[in-house]
C-alpha cells in the first residue's frame, strides 16, 4: 500500500482564475510527493448564463475533460483542498452543492480526521476572500476535519498577506494569476501535504 498522501483538489471556476490556482496547487503537491486528483464541481448555471459571458463560455468548453468530483474522491483522499470564487462573500453555489451532497458520508463518519484547506479568488481587493474561506471552514468543523491553513509560516506569506488560504484578486479578469499567488499556492500545498503525511504516519 502506498504511503504517499492522497490529495483531492475540488474546485469551481467560472472564468478560469480558480482553475489556474488549482493547477498550481496540483503541481506543487505532486512535487511534494502526493498522489493528486484534480477535480471540478459540476456546473449549475443555465447554458444561457454561461454563453452570455465569453470568458465563462470559453473556460467551460476548455475544461470539459477535467473529471467532476464525486463522494468517492473525498473518501479516497487523506487531504482535500476546496477552491471557489467569492459569491457575495460566500462559497459558490456549485461548490456548496457538492459539499452539501456529502451528507451521507458525514453521517457515516467518513469525512472526519482528514486534512482540509481552501483557496479563493475575488474581483476586488476587499471582495470577501476571508469571509468566503471562513464560511468554507464552517463545513469542515462539522465534518470533524482538520483545518490546515498556511498561516504566516513562511516569510513569503507576508507578501500575499492571507493566512487563511491562497487568494487572488483578478479584477474581472484583468489581473492574471501572478507570482505571489503561485508562491502562496506552493506554500499551502506543501503544508497540507506535510501535515497530512504526519497524520497518516501516526
Amino acid at each position: 500500500m502506498s504511503t504517499a498522501v492522497k490529495l483531492a483538489i475540488v474546485y469551481y471556476s467560472s472564468t478560469g482564475t480558480i482553475a489556474e490556482i488549482a493547477q498550481a496547487l496540483h503541481d506543487a503537491a505532486v512535487k511534494a510527493g502526493a498522489q493528486v486528483r484534480l477535480l471540478r464541481a459540476a456546473e449549475l448555471a443555465a447554458p444561457s448564463a454561461i454563453e452570455s459571458n465569453p470568458a465563462w463560455a470559453a473556460h467551460h468548453a476548455a475544461t470539459r475533460d477535467i473529471p467532476e468530483a464525486s463522494a468517492e474522491d473525498i473518501e479516497w483522499a487523506d487531504a482535500v483542498l476546496f477552491g471557489t470564487p467569492t459569491r457575495f462573500g460566500n462559497v459558490s453555489a456549485q461548490l456548496k452543492q457538492f459539499i452539501d451532497g456529502l451528507g451521507g458520508m458525514w453521517a457515516q463518519g467518513k469525512l472526519a480526521d482528514k486534512v482540509y484547506s481552501g483557496f479563493v479568488s475575488s474581483a476586488t481587493a476587499h471582495g470577501g476572500q476571508e469571509s468566503t474561506l471562513l464560511a468554507l471552514y464552517n463545513s469542515i468543523h462539522h465534518f470533524g476535519g482538520i483545518t490546515v491553513t498556511p498561516g504566516f509560516t513562511d516569510p513569503a506569506k507576508f507578501v500575499d498577506g492571507n493566512p487563511y488560504g491562497t487568494s487572488h484578486v483578478d479584477a474581472q479578469g484583468n489581473n492574471p494569476v501572478d507570482d505571489p499567488t503561485r508562491t502562496a499556492a506552493r506554500i499551502q500545498a506543501e503544508r497540507v501535504v506535510k501535515i497530512a503525511a504526519q497524520l497518516k504516519a501516526a
